[in-house]
């Protein structure tokens, strides 16, 4: 493909509108709000940095890798679905990747012939590596682009709790992207020794949402 299709598959299949219903999870922002670790842009952009170097992205990040390279082999990929299953840390979490990745696989199959994917209840980040690789999409743009979708997520969450506006939300966004560009070129060469997490606030965040009520958000 040209870099232009490229580019346009990955805006496609990571876009806010791509039917995998991601507007309606947090990733645990919404607790971190509520308890007060995240109050206005400076500590919202440092709660999505951690995420991504640290914490549940960071091991995302490298899965997708994993699973572009190990595109066409079932048994491979299936091993890696479960060890990023295994890496949840809570049943949000758990639930968060499945049913995104179940609703990516289906979405995507528009460009990808479906039994060219994994099956059922495959974790998202295993499905986009899996869908990339199949394409031949760069894996370090691909991974900068599942990054990239994560973050914009979340500031559309912050948007909806006030924690930013508008303005604020850019703002953190041209902020975040070195960090998005330099994690994305870590998990490009990585391989699965290197996951690991030590983002232990956001993790508790992510199970103590499981209590939080009222909420907007799934996880």
């Amino acid at each position: 493909m040209t870099g232009s299709t490229t580019l346009l598959r990955l805006m496609s299949w990571l876009s806010p509108v791509f039917p995998i219903g991601g507007f309606a999870y947090s990733a645990g922002l919404e607790q971190a709000v509520h308890a007060g670790h995240v109050g206005d842009r400076a500590s919202l952009e440092d709660w999505i940095a951690v995420q991504i170097t640290q914490g549940t992205l960071w091991n995302d990040a490298v899965i997708v890798v994993e699973a572009h390279r190990s595109t066409g082999d079932d048994p491979a990929l299936s091993e890696l679905s479960r060890l990023c299953l295994a890496l949840c840390v809570g049943q949000e979490r758990l639930n968060e990747t499945i049913n995104q990745g179940t609703s990516f696989i289906a979405a995507v199959s528009h460009w990808v012939e479906r039994s060219m994917m994994p099956g059922r209840d495959t974790p998202l980040p295993v499905a986009v590596g899996a869908a990339a690789g199949h394409e031949r999409i760069d894996p370090r743009l691909t991974v900068s682009a599942y990054l990239h979708a994560f973050v914009s997520n979340q500031l559309q969450c912050a948007i909806r709790l006030s924690v930013v506006g508008q303005e604020g939300a850019a703002k953190a966004l041209a902020g975040l992207e070195p960090v998005i560009e330099r994690t994305a070129g870590r998990a490009a060469t990585a391989t699965l020794d290197d996951l690991g997490g030590a983002a232990f606030i956001a993790d508790t965040a992510s199970m103590n949402h499981e209590f939080l009520e009222p909420r907007l958000f799934l996880s």
